[in-house]
């Protein structure tokens, strides 16, 4: 097995990505808004891909909720985004924790029924007035521990719904000015300061999955981002205290591509190559690299250049796919109900 999850072009595997797929073995795959159509298309799909794996392949996909979601109307509902529940918090805490964790139950129902086992969420960034609005709603708010509260209603969700959680972004992505998806952010906040960011994961550190992020903190590691820093993945692991799998956002982000990054040396344009940055961000210390974009030739220099998954990583990834529960019948538009009744109130 290597450490990777991969993507994948369109809505059914195609005869190249099967090759390459039964070839590299990896850790598991992550679907987009591309890979899905209908019910029916994105069951043939998920099946076909722990057909291939030959075991319980994690399967994952960003349905946080809000404008953040694959699944869309008219085959699937629509799911209101963090900062719905942050709002209900302010008034009644103990309600919108219930909230958000009949919203996790829904959203695992409805996943579940899809061969889907992983959701990339809970987003446990806390939002700062002057950040980039990439994060903004997405976020359940300002506060570091309504943020953690809110966060463990929606990981005892899962795990009660039968899906793993993956929590976002560590070490924190609120306080970013830019989107990493287009450049490459860079948090000058002091360690104190960063304190803040902190305080959800590190209350959280128990999450089985966990996703880095494409940022640099100068008062951690000023010369490398956080997914390729081993400076800043000590912080994860010794100071945070996250133990669980750890893996990288996209490779595909542009954050990567900046020479500021530093994956490479100055002058060098080595992360331009999709196997080179696989490399830096394992060499760090992430557990899996992420790619998400399915595209062919990216994903064979990626799968050429990965090692075969370490042990430790190995473990870690079957501690996280154990974590989850096995789920029940109840569907997805009970919780739901039950859900809006609740958001009713604020």
């Amino acid at each position: 097995m290597q450490p990777l999850i991969l993507g994948l072009a369109g809505l059914a595997l195609s005869a190249d990505e099967a090759a390459l797929f039964r070839a590299a073995d990896p850790a598991g795959y992550i679907l987009f808004r591309r890979n899905v159509d209908s019910p029916d298309q994105v069951r043939a799909l998920t099946a076909s891909l722990r057909d291939l794996a030959g075991r319980n392949v994690p399967i994952l996909i960003d349905q946080e909720g809000g404008r953040v979601a694959r699944l869309r109307p008219p085959h699937w509902p629509e799911f209101p985004a963090g900062e719905r529940f942050g709002q209900l918090y302010r008034k009644a805490p103990i309600t919108a924790i219930e909230a958000c964790r009949l919203n996790a139950l829904a959203l695992a129902a409805l996943l579940r029924d899809l061969g889907i086992n992983v959701d990339c969420l809970p987003l446990l960034d806390v939002r700062d007035d002057g950040g980039h609005d990439i994060i903004g709603d997405r976020s359940f708010g300002h506060e570091p521990l309504m943020v953690a509260a809110l966060g463990k209603a929606v990981l005892d969700g899962f795990q009660a719904g039968g899906i793993c959680g993956v929590v976002k972004h560590v070490p924190g992505h609120g306080r970013a000015r830019a989107d990493s998806h287009l450049e490459l952010p860079v948090v000058h906040a002091s360690r104190a300061e960063l304190e803040r960011d902190f305080i959800p994961f590190r209350r959280l550190a128990s999450a089985p999955m966990a996703m880095t992020a494409h940022i640099t903190y100068t008062a951690l590691d000023a010369d490398r981002c956080a997914t390729l820093s081993p400076t800043v993945i000590d912080v994860i692991r010794q100071d945070i205290g996250f133990a669980g799998l750890l893996m990288s956002d996209d490779l595909g982000m542009h954050a990567l591509g900046n020479p500021q990054s530093g994956g490479h040396a100055p002058g060098s344009n080595a992360l331009a190559d999709f196997g080179a940055r696989a490399l830096a961000c394992l060499d760090a210390g992430c557990d899996i690299a992420l790619h998400c974009s399915g595209d062919l030739a990216e994903m064979r220099s990626i799968v050429e250049a990965a090692p075969v998954m370490g042990a430790a990583a190995a473990a870690r990834l079957a501690a996280a796919m154990a974590w989850m529960g096995p789920g029940d019948a109840t569907p997805a538009a009970e919780w739901a109900a039950a859900r809006d009744a609740l958001l009713a109130l604020a």
